[in-house]
């Protein structure tokens, strides 16, 4: 009984640690990211938040604010940013791209309201999300025709296909679940990137240029 009391209070400790350094790690990037993006404008304050989301962790928001007021928001997966910190690259530069393009209109860009409604959800997927994906394969892969269609996933639910139909054998399409691509939306983030670089990644594996 005692030992079994003891089992109990060692794993409830190693919860409470491996709790505390998530805590550390979560924070850390964020104090990172709002250091590497003031070394990257300085001329603009930074502020930032971290959001808990339900399907993907933590989340980053971080808003940078010029001296006309003008406010470009832009928000980041965790896993993202620890790739781009462990090594993936050149962190600065990634992040601020994602600014720069903001900035191109001259206006503010906060982040976008979220849907109130699965009526509104319905709205923006059939209004914007769908033809922006699609619109924007299109252009990315032309002249090659571009498969674009919704479907069902068994486990992911709702899904936006993207393929290659003049590729007739082995992998020819890719697809992203509707509440990554809201998430990305939702970050000011554009949700075609992720299925742009998964029919790059059907080319590669076809020996396609």
């Amino acid at each position: 009984m005692t030992t079994d009391n003891n089992l109990t209070e060692e794993q409830k400790q190693e919860n409470a640690n491996r709790e505390e350094e998530a805590k550390q790690i979560i924070l850390g990037v964020y104090q990172r990211t709002m250091q590497t993006l003031q070394a990257e404008f300085e001329n603009y304050s930074v502020e930032g938040q971290i959001i808990n989301n339900g399907n993907y962790g933590p989340l980053y928001a971080f808003q940078l604010t010029d001296q006309a007021g003008h406010i470009y928001s832009c928000g980041f997966f965790i896993n993202e940013l620890l790739e781009k910190y462990r090594g993936g690259g050149d962190a600065g530069e990634w992040l601020s791209s994602f600014y720069v393009e903001l900035m191109r209109g001259g206006e503010s860009r906060p982040l976008p309201q979220p849907p109130q409604s699965e009526d509104e959800a319905k709205q923006l997927f059939d209004g914007h999300i769908v033809p922006h994906c699609a619109g924007a394969l299109r252009e990315e892969f032309a002249p090659e025709q571009v498969y674009v269609d919704l479907d069902i996933h068994e486990q992911a639910g709702p899904v936006l296909e993207a393929g290659f139909p003049s590729i007739k054998e082995g992998n020819n399409v890719c697809a992203m679940p509707f509440h990554f691509l809201l998430t990305l939306y939702l970050l000011n983030r554009d949700p075609a990137d992720p299925l742009v670089q998964g029919l790059y990644k059907i080319r590669e594996e076809h020996g396609l240029e």
